[in-house]
């Protein structure tokens, strides 16, 4: 494999760690700018799949129709943390919709941040469907299948028209053969699609650049639900995690997944990035995204600064001293 370092952590001077990693990087025109450790096979996208699993609720009108707010509206696309106003926006939207919290396939979960979760917890609350990190995606998915028809039985089934369509419209933004989709089962149980990093970039470029995008109804669909995830930023993950930080820039387009995969486009400089920590680790994400941003000497030193302040450049003991250094050796110029 030609997997690149990313990330070395030392403890008293001596490496301990290595993050090892792929990336590719796209301009306006599409082109491959940066190529770092790749092997040009097809990566599942995970949860940065989120905003192309959106589209199908973002091109009707049952936003509008059921009062659903921004606020609510933002859940479709979220990997959200259980804080008490995902909470109350997950129960606020539920109770708007004409779905059954049953109907939703994904696992009875506690809240995920650790606070909200024992607070949970403590008062005596059973796991619920609702509360899964991926159940706004789940009642987006539902949503979408009432407004065009489709039978709510086995939605998530790969085979489910709007799973289909899912895959359609990731084909065509990414510009990657639809027969060429791997096709994999995410932890919530929906349908989760591979296809090289370059790919993904492309498909992120055009969420941040929406005038690529022919398609009129996908255009705008992609102009409502990227500016949802910049106005609640917040509600996409949580505050001190790197999508909503980078979020609270209107400059950048972000969202991560699981197993180390990162995605982010820069509107005003028309580039794009994907990146594969392959050993799955999320820890590395704002140091590498920190140096990759200052590599490409981008002017917003406040996003940068926010950023690394997620992840210092030191390592701590348990009593909070500082015993050695975290290093990003990722070079993209």
């Amino acid at each position: 494999m030609a997997y690149s370092e990313f990330l070395k952590e030392y403890r008293s001077g001596l490496m301990e760690n290595v993050h090892y990693g792929q990336m590719s990087a796209v301009n306006l025109t599409k082109e491959e700018f940066v190529s770092v450790g790749q092997d040009y096979e097809p990566v599942y996208f995970r949860s940065a799949a989120k905003p192309f699993q959106a589209i199908p609720i973002f091109m009707t009108d049952f936003i509008e129709k059921y009062g659903i707010t921004s606020n609510e509206s933002a859940l479709f696309l979220a990997s959200q943390r259980g804080e008490i106003y995902h909470q109350e926006a997950l129960v606020s939207l539920l109770e708007k919709l004409p779905i059954n919290e049953n109907d939703l396939i994904c696992a009875a979960s506690y809240p995920l941040n650790e606070e909200p979760k024992t607070q949970y917890i403590q008062q005596g609350f059973e796991k619920r469907k609702l509360f899964h990190n991926c159940a706004g995606k789940h009642l987006g998915f539902l949503t979408a299948c009432l407004a065009n028809g489709y039978d709510v039985k086995q939605y998530c089934h790969p085979e489910h028209p709007l799973q289909q369509m899912i895959k359609k419209y990731i084909a065509y933004l990414s510009e990657y053969e639809i027969e060429r989709i791997r096709t994999g089962i995410d932890g919530c149980g929906a349908p989760v699609f591979a296809i090289p990093l370059k790919n993904m970039a492309i498909a992120y470029l055009k969420l941040a650049r929406p005038e690529l995008i022919d398609d009129q109804l996908i255009r705008e669909a992609v102009i409502k639900l990227t500016a949802v995830m910049n106005q609640e930023s917040h509600i996409i993950a949580a505050q001190n995690f790197i999508c909503t930080a980078l979020l609270k820039d209107p400059n950048i387009v972000a969202k991560g997944g699981a197993q180390g995969v990162y995605c982010f486009a820069l509107r005003n400089e028309g580039v794009s990035f994907a990146l594969k920590i392959m050993n799955g680790s999320e820890s590395p994400w704002p140091n590498v995204i920190a140096s990759v941003l200052e590599q490409m000497q981008y002017t917003n030193q406040e996003t940068i600064e926010r950023i690394k302040a997620l992840s210092p450049a030191f390592v701590r003991n348990d009593a909070g001293v500082e015993v050695g250094e975290i290093v990003s050796t990722i070079k993209i110029v």
